[in-house]
């Protein structure tokens, strides 16, 4: 299990002192060049509707959020700073670049972009891979990317299926309930379990268990809004459509 000592080769930099979050943003040249190239080129060469265009930045400004702004560094310090940077990720700037993109991942692949997303979510929440993960940038990088590319592939697979929403529905039901039950075992654990944070974690006023739970409840809760935002709105598109198909077909 990596240890605090780690973290001085985190992506983000060392654990910040609380009076240096503030100022603790991360200006990497690459990460901004990237980011910054990307959109331009989205904007220059995608053919997208006004709605699309917005998802699109708007998923951007999450990413913003995740990787420039202090919550960075601040998850280098605190392991639910992290749960909430992978949120932010894989519930929030996931579905928009899902809606944004061009449909790449057809809806005949929902179950396995499903199975892909939870194996990857569970592998890199296990507290060895994590571990490893944190210890340097390119582990740090096939972490963020794998974590978000099989989010946005759940998405795609699933927007491009909007149509068939039971089968959609179940996947995201599915896909929660997974979620909530990694979130438990995380929350309810009866020790710490992520060795980078053990000697992280007082400076902002939690001992590691306290900041473990914390992880859990993130994800249990906010972390499940989006699908279950989704679940619903979809549902409601069904029903609706049932009530429509029920009522033209008494017409006929």
């Amino acid at each position: 299990m990596a240890g605090p000592e780690a973290l001085d080769l985190a992506y983000c930099g060392p654990p910040p002192a609380p009076t240096q979050l503030v100022t603790s943003w991360n200006l990497d040249p690459v990460l901004l060049g990237v980011l910054g190239a990307s959109t331009v080129a989205y904007l220059w060469r995608c053919r997208a509707t006004g709605g699309q265009r917005t998802a699109f930045l708007s998923a951007q400004a999450v990413l913003l959020i995740a990787f420039v702004s202090p919550l960075c560094a601040l998850s280098v310090a605190l392991f639910s700073a992290r749960i909430a940077h992978h949120m932010l990720m894989v519930a929030v700037a996931a579905p928009l670049l899902a809606y944004a993109l061009p449909r790449t991942l057809p809806g005949r692949w929902l179950t396995a972009a499903a199975l892909g997303h939870m194996v990857l979510l569970w592998l890199w929440h296990a507290p060895l891979a994590y571990g490893w993960a944190v210890e340097g940038v390119a582990s740090y990088w096939l972490m963020e990317v794998t974590l978000l590319a099989s989010a946005v592939a759940f998405w795609s697979a699933a927007v491009a299926r909007r149509p068939e929403a039971p089968s959609v529905i179940l996947a995201l039901i599915l896909t929660m309930a997974q979620m909530g039950l990694l979130a438990a075992l995380i929350t309810f654990a009866q020790e710490p379990l992520f060795g980078p944070h053990l000697a992280t974690t007082q400076a902002f006023g939690l001992t590691p268990l306290e900041d473990q739970q914390l992880a859990g409840l993130i994800m249990w809760a906010p972390g499940a809004l989006p699908y279950f935002a989704a679940v619903v709105w979809l549902a409601a598109r069904w029903l609706k459509g049932l009530e429509n198909d029920e009522a033209m077909a008494w017409r006929g």
